[in-house]
């Protein structure tokens, strides 16, 4: 065992930012906003192709327009958890948005071995995310 290991750490971590590869930074920015109601912040002056939000605990998502091919799996996902999960549901299905649960049933949730229901979208560029109950 080296000293790295071996010698107990105090680091804390919070989670600060994901970043998104974006074929339109705009559609995808209407999105996030509209859909989850997320606060545009400055995006540290990096031009046009770049848009970031905040979620009400301060976590970021930085949305960068890129012509770099990715091929989204629902098995990599961003996981959020909402206060209430059946009113984003009908949000979803006012605002047309098809969301499923995991194993691809559309309109309804699936529950996790560990108590929590969940359902899945897809943002404009196809990548997943998760929405579930875990009130934690």
């Amino acid at each position: 065992m080296n000293e790295r290991t071996s010698s107990p750490h105090n680091f804390t971590f919070h989670k600060d930012h994901d970043a998104l590869l974006v074929r339109d930074v705009n559609k995808s920015a209407a999105f996030y906003s509209r859909i989850f109601g997320l606060e545009e912040i400055y995006s540290g002056g990096l031009g046009v192709k770049y848009r970031w939000f905040r979620f009400q605990d301060k976590v970021q998502i930085h949305l960068i327009e890129s012509e770099e091919h990715f091929e989204p799996h629902k098995g990599v996902h961003l996981a959020l958890n909402v206060n209430d999960l059946d009113a984003f549901m009908e949000h979803l299905k006012v605002h047309h948005v098809h969301f499923e649960n995991w194993p691809g049933e559309a309109g309804t949730t699936n529950t996790r071995p560990d108590g929590i229901k969940q359902i899945y979208l897809q943002d404009p560029d196809g990548y997943w995310i998760e929405v579930n109950n875990n009130t934690l």
